[in-house]
């Protein structure tokens, strides 16, 4: 009796610790996948921002190269001294209107 009393303590015993390891390695394997879902949906979050950061480079690009493009004209170039450095032709004034805010 004694004896049977020693095995079922045992395997009492073997089961606590076979159910304490289990719940252990379920734990740190919960935290570990945690810890993955985490870092992808930050390098989704960050993906998605810098595609709209590459949108918006994008367009800025294509303004550049459209300024690029009329700064190889030599009348924009004229023009756009004449307005914005307030530079004139000959025989002409220039009249600066102060602008309304």
């Amino acid at each position: 009796m004694a004896k049977c009393r020693q095995n079922k303590q045992k395997k009492k015993r073997r089961m606590l610790l076979l159910g304490l390891t289990s719940i252990t390695i379920i734990i740190v394997m919960s935290l570990t996948i945690g810890k993955y879902w985490i870092s992808i949906y930050n390098k989704y979050q960050e993906k998605k921002e810098l595609e709209e950061e590459l949108v918006s480079l994008q367009a800025k690009e294509k303004e550049l190269q459209l300024d690029a493009k009329k700064l190889q004209d030599t009348e924009y170039i004229a023009r756009y001294a004449r307005e914005k450095y307030l530079y004139s032709k000959d025989g002409e004034f220039i009249i600066k209107i102060p602008e309304d805010e």
